[in-house]
């Protein structure tokens, strides 16, 4: 991709699954990576993974408004100007609504919705005083199509597309641009977790697969490459848009 050699890139939760995969394919695009995440350890195996290439952990909870601000402006310290935020980091447990409570709500909220809203507000105005940058937010085709069991965590990925959207329209005359991207069902840990184990989670897994056309799972490595090329000078006239990267689950 053109464009990213020794720019600097945010990843939130960038230490496993999709945010590990993210990390290193923007590495070895010649980014500097900054992988924010609330497992240091996590980060510091993903590192090890590109022997040569920076990548460098900070210990970063997203719903942490001033943990965040004070992580951003380290990064700018050590790494220098951030071009790229992707916001990956996110959380469910997945529930019938009825059956969920507050609390719940809460956490979820906090994660997958409060988590990215703070991060823009953090690093937004230092692309914006530079002229130029990219946000990738990382959604999900849940918010696209609604998810039974997922129904709080559909509404706050729903609100990640429709926030992107509207901050696209107000930065892109100060050449900030805004897009996300939606995994389907993807080989991950979390996935795991909420699959558990046993002959139970291997049903749920197949009927998962049994719904999408290419016949199989998402893998973290599925969703690198559209992420690298949104925060290409290639993609210099996409802005506001939503990619699903689902092997055809829903074409809508």
């Amino acid at each position: 991709m053109r464009g990213l050699e020794d720019k600097v890139a945010i990843v939130t939760g960038g230490g496993q699954g999709i945010g590990r995969a993210l990390s290193l394919r923007l590495a070895e695009e010649g980014c500097k990576v900054a992988i924010f995440d609330l497992n240091p350890a996590a980060g510091e195996e993903t590192a090890a993974l590109a022997p040569g290439k920076t990548i460098k952990t900070y210990p970063v909870d997203v719903t942490d408004y001033d943990a965040v601000k004070v992580a951003v402006d380290a990064v700018e310290a050590e790494l220098g100007p951030i071009w790229t935020l992707v916001n990956n980091a996110g959380w469910d447990q997945p529930l019938n609504f009825l059956q969920t409570d507050k609390p719940l709500w809460d956490k979820i909220i906090a994660i997958n919705l409060y988590g990215p809203l703070n991060t823009h507000h953090c690093v937004a105005p230092l692309m914006v005083e530079r002229r130029g940058g990219r946000i990738i937010n990382i959604a999900s085709d849940a918010a696209r199509v609604g998810t039974s069991s997922e129904a709080v965590y559909s509404a706050c990925k729903g609100g990640v597309i429709s926030f992107t959207k509207s901050v696209a329209r107000e930065l892109a005359s100060k050449g900030v641009l805004l897009n996300i991207v939606c995994p389907g069902p993807t080989n991950t840990p979390m996935m795991a977790a909420v699959l558990g184990e046993g002959e139970q989670a291997v049903k749920w897994k197949d009927a998962m697969v049994r719904g999408i056309p290419l016949k199989r799972m998402g893998e973290p490595e599925d969703y690198a490459g559209i992420v690298a090329f949104l925060a290409s000078e290639d993609a210099g006239f996409i802005t506001g848009q939503t990619f699903s990267v689902a092997g055809g689950m829903n074409m809508i």
